[in-house]
């Protein structure tokens, strides 16, 4: 059993391929990824979801398509294929294996909780249709899908929006439930929150979205971004008139390309009642000054669909040179074993417990806990409440990695069990540091 927690931090990240990329999707994404990838000390993972894509779309070539520009789109904005691990979901067969094993450990009332399932239930319910209409064993499964994802490269934070916390804490039950059945295998991710993720206001003053049909693809031509800046909605003040900032899409989009003094400047210019016409004029001199080299990247790679093959098969090679192992572990966990090996004994109900276990969980006042049980299921060491159930798993990491150290700095955060000895606790430790 060897569910270690990376050294460095592990970030994992998913880009779903049913469309086109747009200038939301490179402000709130893209850019922040791609800067963040640069940066030392974190092992970066990013993949295609072409799995999670057929829950969404039933156009093969649209999958394709989306593959090849949302691909093109990454290496053009300076996603390095060294320094990350970039690969498209599909290549890794481990990952529709290490489904199934965590479907078989996952609570059907786990994923009757899912935000995407309760929500096309609501809609059903709410026109008079059966709960299930129209709602695939896809989308019911879209957690657990998401669940090997994760766990398959042992991500330590995945970069998420408050909407998406809920599926980190699924795969945090998939990966809790596995080890307490099998062993000590899969790390518990850590959702790691994006309160910042810029969203963009599309041509009508709405969230720019695919959705809303309102969108700035990322690398439309010089022709294309001019016509659909000229499109966004404005307000009726006329040149020399006072503009407000707030609430401007044209400003925004604006900003979220431009310097502090350049948003200045434009903010100055709107108090100065510049026209409408001059002002998407200056937003379209902004944005093509940072996507046109990128464009000329982009169109290169998308010209050479072969190219990209090969980096994506490379990123899958390496990939894979993690998922290959970790699936022969699980196999061996699970019972899944070639019969010439030695057959081992089976244990009583009484002995599945081995070896000590951290259990963490939520109660009633809304906190989170953790536990220290012994071999033998007793009670070794309880902690006081965590606003977020991160707190309490970067505790148990560092009390599985240094033991008795991190115990001795915790002061009253956590604390031995009534009627049980210090030594007795410091030993479940220590089988836990001996372990790494």
């Amino acid at each position: 059993m060897n569910a270690s927690i990376p050294a460095a931090r592990r970030f994992l990240t998913g880009i779903t391929t049913t469309g086109t990329p747009h200038l939301g999707n490179f402000v709130g994404s893209i850019r922040p990824s791609v800067a963040a990838s640069l940066g030392a000390g974190a092992e970066s993972y990013y993949f295609l979801a072409d799995y999670h894509a057929l829950i969404k779309c039933d156009t093969p070539e649209r999958i394709q398509r989306s593959t090849l520009e949302i691909a093109a789109s990454w290496l053009a904005s300076g996603l390095d294929p060294d320094r990350v691990t970039f690969y498209r979901q599909s290549d890794i067969p481990e990952i529709p294996e290490l489904t199934w094993l965590l479907t078989c450990v996952t609570g059907k009332g786990v994923l009757n909780r899912a935000h995407a399932y309760k929500a096309s239930v609501d809609k059903n319910e709410a026109a008079g249709n059966d709960a299930d209409a129209d709602v695939t064993a896809g989308l019911f499964m879209y957690p657990v899908l998401m669940g090997a994802d994760i766990l398959m490269f042992k991500a330590t934070h995945v970069p998420v929006g408050r909407d998406q916390i809920q599926h980190i804490e699924m795969a945090r039950d998939m990966a809790q439930r596995f080890n307490h059945l099998y062993g000590e295998y899969l790390v518990p991710p850590e959702a790691l929150i994006e309160e910042s993720v810029a969203t963009l206001p599309g041509l009508d003053g709405r969230k720019m979205s695919k959705s809303y049909d309102n969108t700035i693809p990322l690398f439309a031509s010089k022709d294309q971004l001019k016509k659909l800046i000229a499109g966004i909605v404005t307000d009726s003040r006329l040149p020399g008139e006072a503009k407000d900032t707030e609430g401007s899409a044209l400003f925004q989009i604006f900003q979220s390309f431009a310097s502090a003094d350049e948003t200045a400047n434009m903010r100055q210019a709107f108090a100065d009642g510049i026209s409408w016409k001059d002002a998407k004029a200056s937003l379209f001199d902004r944005i093509d000054r940072d996507i046109a080299p990128m464009r000329e990247r982009y169109e290169k790679l998308v010209s050479q669909p072969s190219h990209l093959e090969d980096i994506l098969q490379a990123g899958a090679a390496k990939a894979r040179s993690r998922a290959t192992p970790l699936m022969r572990e699980l196999r061996e966990a699970v019972g899944l074993r070639t019969l010439g090996t030695a057959t081992r004994q089976i244990p009583k109900k009484s002995e599945k417990t081995s070896a000590p276990s951290f259990k963490q969980y939520r109660e009633a006042d809304g906190l989170f806990y953790f536990k220290l049980l012994g071999a033998d299921g007793s009670l070794l060491l309880q902690s006081e409440g965590f606003a977020a159930p991160r707190e309490a798993a970067q505790l148990i990491a560092r009390l599985q990695q240094d033991g008795r150290a991190t115990l001795a700095s915790s002061g009253n955060v956590v604390h031995a069990a009534a009627g049980v000895a210090e030594d007795e606790v410091n030993d479940a430790l220590k089988s836990f540091v001996s372990s790494k």
